[in-house]
């Protein structure tokens, strides 16, 4: 009975997933992705929009990131790399916040 609830819980998890992705895309022009394996957080789908606008949403599993992407029909890329990547628009948020991490820059927030 558990492992029937669990499944439940699982497909209802990537059901609202594929929901998000999916409005994602509808607004973006369409959507690519990439799911990365995060260890005890879970997986990371990593999403970037025909316009170049990203984001990313994180699912409890990689099963159930790999069932959301499958549902919301988008094209999934095994690395996040190449043409893929290059399709990525950042602005001046994404650099500012690049550079306080890393070089010490400005901090946000």
């Amino acid at each position: 009975m558990a492992d029937t609830k669990q499944a439940a819980q699982a497909e209802r998890r990537a059901t609202r997933l594929a929901k998000q992705i999916s409005a994602f895309s509808k607004a973006h022009g369409g959507a690519e992705g990439q799911v990365a394996y995060l260890g005890d957080l879970g997986a990371r789908i990593a999403l970037v929009g025909e316009d170049g606008d990203w984001g990313n949403l994180v699912a409890p599993t990689v099963e159930i990131a790999q069932k959301a992407v499958e549902k919301a029909g988008i094209t999934v890329h095994e690395d996040f790399d190449g043409e893929f990547a290059a399709k990525v628009r950042t602005g001046p948020y994404e650099w500012t916040r690049m550079a306080g991490i890393q070089v010490g820059g400005p901090k946000n927030g």
